[in-house]
């Protein structure tokens, strides 16, 4: 306790990023976990952290105001990045509510209070349970933990600018895309199949009205797929558990310059 008081403004800066990463990130910044509970894991957790990270003596100056919206910003980009790879689920629930005219029946996600897709909603709740069973929200923590060794609590600039930094963020967010993509590929390949035969049948027999039978056969057809591919999708949600966390100590080796 003597060292925190007498080395305060280092003690500071760890809350600060801990604080901010857990603004933005999976699981922790969720709407269902009290703001008092949220204050009280993060300052904890900067507390065990301060004692083991390696960091300067600083004084309270004008650099040291730069340096907190350094972490403020640090924390927030981290976690932000670990929250857009993760929500390749949601986008590949929406993908499949659309082709099967769930796509009107959004529902409030009472995590993040915004507008989600059914199955969207449906997959992520099995992704963080799958997230939490694998311990990878230690695997969240050890990447706030680590990112000092790749973004130490001194450095002053961070390279927003820098080309490969910019790229990098471009590519993970087209990788988000990849990975929902191939999450739904199989139930939205069976629709398209579906709608193809349906329209076989439009042509063939005039007298059926497809747009009655067609929405109960596909929505049927939608949950039998999902049904046989959900280990699959499984599958799909570790591997981008793991491009999450290789993402994440990407960034930061790049935001420290390296």
């Amino acid at each position: 306790m003597t060292e925190i008081i007498t080395n305060f403004p280092a003690f500071l800066l760890v809350l600060v990023r801990v604080s901010s990463f857990f603004v933005t990130m999976p699981l922790f910044s969720y709407r269902t976990i009290p703001a008092m509970h949220r204050i009280g894991i993060a300052f904890f957790l900067s507390w065990i952290m301060f004692f083991v990270i390696d960091k300067p003596t600083l004084n309270i100056d004008e650099f040291y105001y730069m340096l907190i919206m350094k972490e403020v910003m640090v924390g927030l980009f981290i976690g932000f990045v670990a929250y857009m790879i993760f929500a390749a689920v949601q986008i590949a629930g929406g993908f499949i509510d659309f082709q099967m005219g769930f796509a009107i029946a959004n529902v409030i996600d009472p995590q993040t209070g915004a507008q989600s897709p059914l199955i969207g909603q449906y997959l992520y709740t099995f992704g963080l349970l799958f997230l939490l069973t694998i311990n990878g929200h230690h695997l969240l923590l050890d990447g706030v933990f680590y990112s000092y060794e790749f973004v130490p609590m001194d450095q002053l600039w961070i390279p927003f600018g820098n080309e490969n930094l910019v790229e990098y963020v471009i590519k993970a967010f087209n990788s988000m895309f990849i990975i929902a993509f191939q999450m739904s590929l199989p139930v939205v390949g069976s629709l398209f199949l579906v709608d193809i035969a349906l329209g076989i049948v439009a042509r063939t027999v005039p007298q059926l009205n497809v747009f009655v039978v067609g929405l109960p056969l596909k929505i049927g057809v939608s949950f039998i797929i999902l049904i046989f591919v959900m280990s699959v999708v499984f599958m799909l949600v570790g591997d981008l558990t793991e491009k999450m966390l290789y993402t994440m100590r990407s960034l930061m080796d790049l935001m420290g310059g390296r």
